[in-house]
């Protein structure tokens, strides 16, 4: 076993002895998958592993930056960014932390099998000034650029050197190494024990360099696929927290004697994608074309579906059905233009469109799924099956756990024909999605844009949305883009979901807005 990993455990076993104990027990429906903080760009991957590594600058309980690894910083150009690391920071075992860690980390980050690239899209250089001071170059002045690394977590060079994990295990490949189930950060919490699918233990780091708000000493992850397991978990005291709340139990929890419910709007947005970039699809019966690259077919399928209906049958209401990509605290949603977008359902008008675009009896195609992703992911996918079959598009529905899902569609080349998927903006900027989902994939830009969707104007406007620092010019030019993006139905967006957690009465936490569950903030009373 690791050194790190006996040292954690001697620590455990000593904490408790010396004080009381303060087991923190909780669950999800799907496992973290990677303890490596560049192998997902996934907002539950990301959370996770930010208990273990840290950002050179994080969020607030009011989700506003604030200093973390870097104690200050200036910009000494519209484009050069100058970060002074904190004093005394050391990796959990032992290592002082230094810019050469920054530059390694950025380094890897933008290198082989990492997902999230997309981060320094805006980043030129990266320099060392010294042991404590490290520089970052933009091409162009970017107004979000400190939005843009507060989920980016810093490494060790010298344990991913140790231990072979220079480079990211290549998750859309089902790569493994030394840092797929082994961490070692500068964070609140030091990784115990990993079983994947199944448990991960978290101890507290002793050599924090922050005041720890919370008086935990042992954490443990659980991870319980079955819904009404994961319920019946909590309501029995098995397990303290359910970061997942079925809507459906939502209300039973409310009323149950000792458990308390969680919930607020999330900044995430659930859509549909279809691949509009192959001359013929993987997973269809059409042969010779591609339907989805006619705007009557995709027009058609948004007017099928019925995204009222979704969030009041199969979200219990607990959901805001949208027009748009990005949601209500996101900036640069509108609330006029969101509602502009938004057709009204019409089958009749739908099945008219199929018709004038050559598929009058319709035709069939396959669609990916997470089962164990988003609240209520495939019961989703199951309402858009039959809605879409109201107009002759026959769906061939394969869900599946979000390790297999997402390997298959954030594969290089998407393997897949119509999905459905959810996004939080990270810097809770519309441009993070406008860049990252719906921008023409080239390496950096629109990695995450699976269905290919892709318009010159509209990657000028994300260009020009980067480097404008006038906030109603800004404003203006975001319109314009989701506009025509909404115009060509790049995509179906669908709803935002709440955020829903339970947990015991005694536990006091930190829900955010952007789904993120930091450690450091919980509390086990008594």
């Amino acid at each position: 076993m690791p050194r790190h990993i006996l040292l954690a455990a001697a620590l455990l076993a000593g904490t408790a002895l010396g004080a009381e104990a303060n087991t923190f027990r909780w669950a999800n429906d799907g496992d973290v998958n990677s303890m490596d903080p560049y192998a997902r760009n996934e907002t539950f991957l990301l959370s996770f592993n930010a208990n273990i590594y840290e950002p050179l600058v994080r969020r607030n309980r009011q989700l506003q930056v604030e200093p973390a690894l870097a104690a200050r910083w200036e910009q000494v150009s519209p484009t050069v960014w100058r970060f002074h690391l904190r004093d005394g920071v050391k990796f959990s075992d032992g290592t002082p932390l230094t810019a050469d860690d920054v530059l390694f980390s950025y380094e890897r980050a933008r290198g082989p099998g990492s997902n999230i690239t997309a981060v320094f899209a805006s980043v030129k250089e990266v320099r060392v000034v010294s042991p404590a001071v490290v520089e970052f170059e933009t091409h162009r002045p970017n107004p979000i650029f400190l939005e843009e690394i507060t989920g980016w977590g810093i490494m060790s060079r010298a344990w991913a050197e140790r231990n072979n994990a220079q480079r990211t295990a290549d998750l859309t490949q089902r790569a493994e190494n030394f840092a797929t189930r082994n961490a070692m950060g500068t964070g609140p919490f030091v990784l115990v024990s990993r079983e994947p699918d199944r448990r991960t233990v978290l101890a507290p780091n002793p050599n924090w360099w922050d005041r720890p708000e919370h008086n935990l000493t042992r954490v443990e992850f659980n991870v319980i696929a079955n819904d009404a397991t994961r319920v019946a978990a909590l309501i029995s005291n098995e397990v303290d927290m359910v970061y997942t709340v079925p809507p459906q139990d939502t209300d039973r929890l409310s009323r149950t004697q000792g458990i308390r419910i969680h919930q607020q709007a999330e900044l995430r947005t659930i859509y549909l994608g279809m691949d509009q970039s192959r001359d013929e699809l993987l997973k269809s019966d059409v042969r010779g074309r591609n339907p989805f690259r006619d705007v009557r077919v995709r027009r058609a399928m948004q007017l099928a579906i019925d995204n009222d209906a979704i969030v009041r049958t199969v979200m219990r209401g607990q959901a805001r059905a949208t027009g748009l990509m990005v949601g209500p605290g996101v900036n640069g949603h509108t609330e006029a233009l969101d509602t502009a977008v938004r057709p009204r359902p019409n089958v009749d008008q739908a099945r008219r469109l199929l018709a004038e675009a050559g598929y009058p009896n319709g035709f069939s195609v396959g669609m990916d799924c997470p089962n164990d992703r988003y609240v209520n992911d495939e019961a989703i996918c199951t309402a858009t099956v039959a809605m879409l079959a109201r107009i002759g598009i026959r769906v061939q529905l394969n869900a599946q756990t979000r390790a297999r899902y997402f390997a298959e569609i954030l594969a290089p080349r998407y393997n897949t024909s119509f999905f459905m998927l959810g996004w939080t903006p990270t810097t809770y900027d519309a441009h993070n999605a406008l860049f990252n989902l719906m921008g023409t994939r080239d390496g950096t830009r629109g990695v995450f844009n699976s269905g290919g969707y892709s318009n010159p104007r509209f990657d000028t406007l994300v260009d020009q949305i980067a480097v404008e620092t006038d906030r109603t010019r800004r404003q203006a030019l975001m319109d314009e883009a989701m506009r025509l993006h909404a115009e060509e139905v790049g995509h179906i967006p669908l709803h935002q979901q709440v955020v829903i957690w339970a947990a015991r009465q005694n536990i006091t936490l930190q829900q955010l807005a952007d789904n993120f569950f930091p450690l450091r903030f919980v509390r086990v009373g008594q």
